[in-house]
């Protein structure tokens, strides 16, 4: 049976009506038509779905919807501010950061939520925490090198 939610993604209230099952990742992607969050391997070990929920990261595609009630989600297209790129998109671009792109958003998200909680992460905290999160293209060092451009800013 179908429940009315209300969900807040990057500061917007959107009304979906969802199964209690429905995963966050789905209703993300499929209702509200945001699709830079991927859906990669769908059990929670790519990274490819990491939104930040109330500022932390998480996989959506392990997440139901309705848990999300309540709670600031944000995603790969709430980063950009006021037509301006956030500054962890930025560095991406410069150092050409990204290949085919696909683990981009939520390496994004996963490297957001983490330089939130410890704006001056060294290079290993970095490949910590990005831990969670597969490239198949990269090889991580041009992310890396993105993110601690960033880091102490």
């Amino acid at each position: 049976m179908k429940r009315k939610i209300v969900l807040n993604v990057n500061n917007d209230n959107y009304e979906v009506e969802v199964e209690p099952g429905r995963l966050l990742a789905d209703v993300i992607r499929e209702d509200i038509g945001l699709t830079g969050t991927k859906k990669g391997c769908e059990i929670g070990v790519c990274g490819a779905c990491t939104v930040l929920l109330d500022g932390k990261a998480v996989s959506s595609c392990l997440m139901l919807a309705v848990h999300a009630v309540g709670k600031k989600i944000t995603t790969i297209e709430g980063l950009m501010k006021n037509g301006e790129l956030d500054p962890l998109q930025k560095a991406f671009v410069d150092y050409g950061a990204f290949q085919c792109g696909f683990c981009t958003p939520g390496v994004l998200m996963a490297s957001k939520a983490m330089l939130n909680e410890n704006p001056h992460a060294t290079e290993h905290e970095i490949r910590e925490g990005l831990n969670g999160n597969l490239c198949r293209c990269t090889g991580y060092a041009k992310m890396i090198d993105a993110i601690k451009s960033v880091a102490g800013r």
